[in-house]
């Protein structure tokens, strides 16, 4: 079952596809969680620590994903059979689901998409880290909620640490992934998509990605620019 904490934000998340974070009450959440209002204030402090909680999570959710997909064996790269998935981290293929499941996972979560691109819209929330000299929230998770969300750059510095030796690929392509969710493919009857409903990234931009990261990889440079 989950905890009081996890059901309060997942009642948050709900009321918040249905409402902008403005009219998204407190009390509400309380009872949508089935637990007292005293236990939300107890885990959170505030509204404005529930939304710090709510983008961390998110946040983090995000980082366990991308650990969890680089940690699937990839088949060697093509013409290169003596290496092995593991033999440089992960592979370029790998790697270019990484970007394709960011694209695809923006696209249904609005404060993921926020948090990649900078753009946070008016109905969600955009909290600042806690007040300085305040007094440390209680619960542990809080108070790394309370310290602020990761700025785009941090987060996807983050993510692309998660692939280890191919960090610097990892990095260009969830960076051409952001690139494609602020400004997705255009759709074949030719209209652009709303942002509620941009679509994984296309086959030919897998391929793309699969290619530049084939050559990082058997490039001396190790390193980004």
């Amino acid at each position: 079952m989950p905890t009081a904490r996890e059901a309060l934000l997942d009642a948050a998340r709900a009321a918040l596809a249905r409402h902008p974070w403005s009219a998204v009450r407190m009390a509400d959440l309380a009872a949508a969680a089935r637990v007292s209002r005293q236990t939300l204030y107890n885990e959170f402090g505030s509204k404005e620590g529930l939304a710090r909680a709510l983008v961390r999570n998110e946040a983090d959710a995000y980082l366990d994903g991308v650990r969890r997909l680089l940690a699937v064996p990839g088949p060697p790269a093509p013409g290169r059979p003596d290496q092995g998935p593991d033999a440089a981290g992960p592979s370029a293929r790998t790697l270019a689901a990484v970007a394709e499941w960011t694209v695809a996972r923006a696209g249904d979560r609005p404060i993921l998409r926020a948090l990649l691109t900078g753009a946070w819209t008016e109905g969600l929330p955009r909290p600042r880290p806690a007040r300085p000299g305040a007094r440390p929230a209680p619960v542990p998770a809080q108070r790394r909620a309370d310290a602020g969300p990761p700025a785009p750059g941090e987060l996807l510095a983050t993510a692309a640490l998660c692939a280890g030796e191919r960090a610097a690929g990892c990095e260009l392509a969830l960076r051409l992934a952001v690139s494609h969710v602020v400004a997705p493919a255009l759709p074949p009857e030719g209209q652009w998509a709303e942002p509620d409903n941009w679509r994984p990234m296309t086959p030919a931009m897998t391929s793309v990605i699969e290619t530049i990261l084939s050559v990082e990889t058997t490039s001396p440079r190790k390193t980004m620019p």
